[in-house]
Formats: C-alpha cells, sequence, structure tokens
C-alpha cells in the first residue's frame, strides 16, 4: 500500500482550547472567531492571490488530538445519542484509518503579521492548535448540493436548551473588551449542549466547565436549562 507524507501549512488559533464544546460540524456558531496562521514557505502573498473573492474556505486539517488512539470501522455517533454504531466511512467520527477532516469556513480577511500570513475566519469547529494541510476555496456552484440526502443526520441539531447568565458571570463579561460577543458565543456554544450523550439521561444538576479563549466557564445544567455560574480568567 503506498504511504504518503503530508507537511502541515499552517495551524488554527481558536476559542476552542479542549475538545469539549467543540461544535459538531462548521457553521453553527458564527461568533467563533478564529485565525488560520500560515507558515513560511507557505506564508507567501502569492499563494493567497484572489482569495478575497471567496466568502468560504475548505481546510483540510488533522484531527491532531486523537491521532494516536487508533480508529474502528464502527463509531457511535453522538447524533444518535451514542447508542448506535455505524460505519467510520458514514459518520464524520474523529477515530478514522486517516485522521483528515474537512472543515468549510467563513473567510474574513487576511494580514500580514512578520513571517505568517494570517487568514481570518468564522463559524469554525477546530481545536486550537489543529494542523492545517491545505486550503480550498469553496464554490457554491459545486460544493452546494441541492435536494442532497443527510443520512440520520437529515437536520440541523437542536438547539431547545435555553441559557441565563449570574449577577458575577454578565459582570465579568460586561468589563472585558477584547471579545464584545462573547456572551452571545457563550450562549450559543452551550445551546448545543455539548455534554456526551450518556450524561444527558442522567436526572437532577449537573455542574461542568470549560475554556473559551483565555476564560474558564463554569455553569450548571438542570433539564434543559444551562446557568452560567462564573466566567473568569483562565490561570
Amino acid at each position: 500500500m503506498t504511504q504518503w507524507n503530508f507537511t502541515s501549512v499552517g495551524f488554527i488559533r481558536s476559542p476552542y482550547k479542549q475538545k469539549f464544546a467543540i461544535p459538531r460540524q462548521p457553521g453553527l456558531i458564527d461568533e467563533a472567531h478564529g485565525e488560520l496562521v500560515l507558515v513560511p514557505p507557505y506564508a507567501n502573498d502569492e499563494m493567497v492571490r484572489g482569495i478575497e473573492g471567496f466568502s468560504h474556505l475548505w481546510l483540510v486539517f488533522v484531527f491532531h488530538e486523537t491521532a494516536g488512539k487508533g480508529w474502528s470501522p464502527l463509531v457511535r455517533p453522538p447524533r444518535l445519542g451514542g447508542n448506535a454504531k455505524k460505519g467510520v466511512f458514514a459518520t464524520r467520527a474523529t477515530f478514522r484509518p486517516n485522521p483528515i477532516g474537512l472543515s468549510v469556513v467563513q473567510f474574513k480577511g487576511v494580514e500580514r503579521r512578520g513571517e505568517n500570513l494570517v487568514l481570518k475566519i468564522a463559524g469554525i469547529d477546530l481545536l486550537d492548535g489543529t494542523p492545517i494541510l491545505d486550503v480550498k476555496p469553496y464554490l457554491p456552484y459545486a460544493d452546494a448540493v441541492p435536494n442532497s440526502l443527510g443520512g440520520f443526520a437529515d437536520d440541523a441539531p437542536e438547539t431547545d436548551m435555553t441559557v441565563s447568565f449570574s449577577d458575577d458571570a454578565l459582570r465579568f463579561i460586561n468589563q472585558q473588551t477584547q471579545y464584545p460577543k462573547l456572551a452571545v458565543f457563550i450562549e450559543k456554544v452551550l445551546k448545543q449542549d455539548p455534554r456526551p450523550p450518556y450524561k444527558k439521561e442522567r436526572d437532577g444538576e449537573q455542574s461542568y466547565g470549560m475554556t473559551l479563549y483565555d476564560f474558564n466557564i463554569k455553569w450548571t445544567v438542570n433539564d434543559r436549562h444551562n446557568h452560567v455560574v462564573a466566567v473568569h480568567v483562565a490561570k
């Protein structure tokens, strides 16, 4: 069997510092802004000539956090509650024969920063530090397929969970100025219900924590309601 070696052209700077809380698909949270940092020799202005004409980009990336954990021919998609098995090629699971993913993101502009070239992106579902293998433009006439079928994930996931914030959490959010839409971002992440499927069946109040951008967020879940207890700078 042929072996191929690939070199990453850059890496992702993302608000998602851990796998937990990342949306299961791109485009679900527009407020998820990040950056693709192209590094030499790929941080060449000529390599992005004409890119400003596209609103979206395809990113080919490596599931670097789970790449060393092997793969399985059958996986349990979270969309099915983690109770049903599907073939790995019928899912977008991370545990694949080759740990490669594909994500479409909004393109927001390009900026030169010293020896690096930065593509500003949004609507991302990528972990901070994700290696990028390639960048391709999204072509609406070819990539958007009308009347296509989505199998067991034909519709967007339900987001019927509600979210509230404590006074202390809102005070912190309103005092920081770096991320003006931080409250909206946190709310949309929690409405996606990032909990593992098996915990969604448990009764009673549950407590969770996650890191977004430079902040630790603590919240509780009771039935279908999230309550953000605290937001503070990550140490």
